[in-house]
């Protein structure tokens, strides 16, 4: 191994770093999903499976643009996109008394 080489804990270091980003990135996207909740009048807004298929197929196109695997990014798209849901109807049914 060369000095130019990293190493396994430059690796993590590196994604440690992405993780602090994301988690940022995470964060201001709930602002978000909790202010799209109050603008929402029912559940089936909220889940709104077209908007999700929308929301798919663009991250889709900039996986591949970006060099990521689409079938990777849809899938940690579908899990966060479902965690946000499950957000949104609890801030939801909170504001309607559900």
């Amino acid at each position: 191994m060369t000095d130019t080489e990293p190493t396994l804990a430059d690796v993590r270091r590196a994604i440690d770093e992405i993780d602090i980003r994301m988690v940022a990135l995470l964060a201001a996207r709930e602002v978000q999903v909790r202010r799209a909740a109050t603008l929402k009048t029912d559940e089936q807004g909220v889940r709104a499976p077209a908007r999700v298929e929308q929301v798919i197929a663009k991250v889709r196109t900039l996986a591949g643009e970006s060099g990521a695997s689409p079938d990777v990014v849809e899938r940690v798209y579908r899990a966060m996109i479902g965690a946000f849901i499950d957000l949104e109807l609890a801030e939801h049914r909170g504001m309607t008394g559900g």
